[in-house]
């Protein structure tokens, strides 16, 4: 009998083993992943409907198309509530890089306006205002509905992390090469240390806030890598009195 045939054999056994084990360990990881993607992503629309619903409760004297429009707005939140839970069961199953991109036509400019009427109440709770430079009808080839989450998180991050009273800049602009946005809000400097770490998962810019009040740290990782299943790139600026956050989507 060959010995060495027989050790190798066994040294073969044994790698698979651990290789399995692992690669059942990262599947469990990603799992968990994807469900606090998800989890994080129903928390917008929901906040949102809850918002307006306040809005409708606590303000009686609106008029009825002001009505009927908040009405419409928590609706349409509402079901777009449903339609993630829907989709719950199947987004488990993939990892984000491996996540079908739908792509079609869609308007930018439009996407903004939209995502800005969504954001509507957590603006008014902190006393925001908002500006917007943008250009019309800026089209580009994408998967709306990831876009819009990706956006969504930077206004939501920029809501969270602004001075009460200040105004929220938003631009869009439109290159030969490129499709430029920005997000820029007045806070509270971040060192650079934390900037390093900023896209990462489970990252708190504020690590004494906790994750009712502050997010799951999700925000920002699900924003990059949906950005870069565009073929795009993100980054971050920051100095004593603006964060910027770049996004290039390349044509």
């Amino acid at each position: 009998m060959n010995f060495g045939i027989v050790e190798n054999r066994i040294n073969k056994i044994r790698i698979d083993l651990i290789t399995n084990q692992n690669a059942a360990k990262d599947a469990v990881s990603k799992k968990n992943d994807l469900i606090m993607y998800m989890a994080h992503d129903l928390k917008t629309p929901l906040t949102s409907t809850i918002g307006y619903l306040t809005l409708l409760t606590q303000e009686k004297d609106i008029s009825q198309n002001l009505r009927d429009k908040y009405l419409q707005i928590a609706l349409d939140k509402a079901v777009r509530v449903e339609d993630l839970t829907n989709q719950f069961f199947e987004i488990t199953k993939y990892d984000l890089h491996d996540m079908p991109i739908n792509k079609s036509k869609i308007d930018l400019s439009l996407l903004l306006g939209q995502l800005l009427e969504e954001f509507y109440p957590m603006l008014q709770e902190k006393k925001l205002e908002y500006q917007v430079e943008k250009e019309e009808n800026v089209m580009f080839l994408g998967d709306g509905d990831k876009l819009a989450r990706a956006f969504g998180n930077l206004l939501k991050n920029a809501i969270n992390y602004s001075y009460e009273n200040s105004t929220i800049q938003i631009s869009l602009k439109e290159y030969d090469d490129k499709i430029e946005l920005i997000f820029r809000n007045e806070g509270d400097k971040i060192p650079q240390y934390k900037l390093d770490k900023i896209f990462d998962k489970f990252y708190r810019i504020d690590e004494s806030r906790s994750t009712k009040t502050g997010g799951t740290g999700l925000g920002l990782a699900i924003t990059k890598e949906i950005i870069e299943l565009h073929g795009g790139n993100i980054y971050v600026k920051n100095d004593s009195k603006f964060i910027e956050f770049y996004v290039e989507l390349y044509k």
